[in-house]
């Protein structure tokens, strides 16, 4: 089973979305894109430093943006047989799966970022990854200081959101074996603090119409597939304030026999992730447009 795979915030970096513009109608397409976000993400993805991406309200559509940039690019898709997100990349997902729109799904992002940053200015939250240890030590040890674990990434990596407090707490009192690193992401996304974030997107995806998804796609929820488009926005609406489980995801990809993996730009992270979960299979991270080449292989290995 060929998967293709839509990476979260902090995958971006300043002008990455250079090359992709010297494809044919990939301009147009992003200033569609820029449109229906309310982000002028061609000027985010090709100008804007470093700190100015790193906004929630720009990171968010910029990313879900370069993801169906790149997804249309590959000249043969017919091998994929099973999608997922991680985090945000869940509406890149969405729309590769044919449950919604690309206009829904960029207009949803926007809102989504915009919602989400101003969730996050209610209170001085962060996130942290934890590498390494006892996952059970790690989770106890974050109970303890009233920290969310928000990702379970897999591979010994999970992160930690909750007050600047205690995350300062953790990273000087960190569970044996393990390394705090800060992350620099404006608040304490997939916890209890993002929960005005979930009603303004649930109020703004009211009536939206989704479809069932034309193939495989699993939940950050749990791991599990979702044949209903309905549920799996319900589910997406939810996840801003539930911690993803890319763990589980990754279990269920091995479970339903996963051949290969590629990941759309901009990509790096999860293939990472899969070395360590997902040992021998064939992955492919389309950072650039050079990259479509071995992707196209991969999927052509799949359909052969």
């Amino acid at each position: 089973m060929m998967i293709a795979v839509f990476p979260g915030q902090g995958s971006q970096t300043p002008g990455f979305l250079v090359p992709w513009l010297e494809l044919d109608g990939a301009r147009e397409r992003l200033e569609a894109y820029s449109e229906w976000s309310g982000v002028d993400l061609v000027a985010a993805g090709t100008e804007w430093d470093a700190d100015r991406i790193r906004d929630t309200r720009i990171a968010q559509p910029l990313i879900v943006a370069a993801s169906l940039l790149s997804w249309n690019a590959l000249s043969d898709r017919s091998g994929i047989s099973g999608v997922a997100g991680h985090s945000v990349g869940e509406f890149a997902a969405a729309a590769a799966a044919g449950i919604l729109s690309e206009e829904d799904a960029l207009r949803l992002v926007g809102i989504r970022g915009r919602a989400m940053a101003e969730a996050a200015a209610a209170a001085q939250t962060g996130m942290s990854a934890v590498l390494g240890g006892d996952e059970q030590a790690v989770v106890d040890r974050l109970g303890e200081l009233d920290l969310t674990p928000a990702n379970y990434n897999g591979g010994g990596q999970l992160v930690a959101a909750g007050t600047l407090d205690a995350l300062a707490q953790l990273a000087a009192e960190p569970v044996p074996g393990t390394r705090v690193i800060p992350l620099q992401v404006a608040g304490a996304f997939h916890t209890r603090f993002m929960a005005p974030a979930v009603q303004e997107l649930r109020d703004a995806a009211a009536g939206t119409d989704a479809a069932d998804p034309a193939v495989t796609v699993w939940t950050n929820r749990d791991g599990s597939a979702v044949a209903s488009g309905s549920a799996f926005v319900d589910l997406l609406i939810e996840q801003v304030s539930s911690p993803v489980r890319w763990d589980l995801c990754m279990a269920a990809f091995a479970e339903a026999g996963v051949s290969g993996l590629i990941e759309l730009a901009p990509a790096g992270t999860l293939t990472g992730l899969a070395k360590r979960a997902l040992r021998g299979t064939p992955a492919v991270a389309v950072k650039t447009p050079a990259d479509l080449a071995a992707a196209g292989a991969l999927i052509a290995g799949e359909n052969a």
